[in-house]
């Protein structure tokens, strides 16, 4: 189980939001590189950056504080970004310029096809986001709930060739209100692509219900607000999932 520090980056700050709302940001750090490198002392083995402004204007918008974190990470670690990515051409630069896996959230369910050639196109490094309330999928920096079904579109995904699902829930997202454990659990059960979790991380305790639930194909769990305001450590919580990963495998 891997515990993925979030750097959600907004006119170029690192910062948090509660719910998705824009107006409603923490300012972390004016720079995201210097957070990279924090949270790559700290331990992490993966980092999840989200282009905040590119996600509300449809395309790439933080270039240079992206720039910047890949120079810091330098490879030693895989990144995987989010936000705004609508075409191939957008995808194509950012792998090409150090990015491991492009996350397509709302063009997955907006733009027919599109994930499709993605998927095609950049095999092994197209992971889509899908952000849910009650079930249903949200899109447009979650100011739309669709009617699509949250399991039913991951299946659909799946068949394209996504290399893992991120699975949001957007009523918890920055609110340290814990998981929805049992969303996440029933999503990985319908699914054999690794289901990465969000929104609601804030303690240990909620990396111990992930690892009990690691079997089912639960592989990672994207933490923001909970390590920028100390309610979980990094270090502590990578750790202890790994402990509960080596259990987990003497017992089965």
């Amino acid at each position: 189980m891997l515990i993925i520090p979030a750097i959600d980056l907004k006119d170029g700050h690192c910062v948090r939001l509660k719910q998705g709302v824009m107006e409603d940001a923490t300012i972390f750090s004016e720079s995201p590189d210097k957070v990279a490198q924090h949270w790559l002392d700290n331990g992490a083995r993966q980092l999840h950056l989200v282009d905040l402004n590119g996600a509300f204007a449809g395309k790439p918008k933080n270039g240079t504080a992206i720039r910047a974190i890949v120079e810091v990470i330098d490879g030693k670690i895989p990144i995987q970004l989010g936000g705004g990515i609508r075409d191939l051409e957008t995808i194509e630069h950012y792998l090409d310029n150090g990015i491991s896996y492009v996350i397509i959230g709302t063009a997955a369910i907006k733009i027919p096809g599109f994930l499709h050639d993605a998927c095609y196109a950049f095999p092994g490094q197209i992971m889509v986001g899908l952000d849910a309330k009650d079930g249903k999928v949200a899109v447009d920096g979650w100011s739309k709930v669709t009617g699509h079904d949250v399991i039913d579109l991951a299946q659909k995904f799946q068949d394209y060739g996504v290399e893992a699902i991120i699975h949001t829930d957007i009523g918890r997202d920055g609110m340290l209100t814990g998981l929805n454990i049992e969303a996440t659990v029933e999503l990985a059960k319908a699914l054999t692509v690794p289901v990465i979790a969000s929104g609601g991380v804030t303690n240990l305790e909620d990396i111990r219900k992930l690892c009990e639930v690691e079997s089912e194909g639960i592989t990672g769990a994207i933490t923001g607000r909970a390590i920028y305001q100390g309610s979980l450590d990094l270090k502590e919580a990578q750790s202890l999932a790994d402990q509960l990963s080596v259990q987990a495998n003497m017992h089965a």
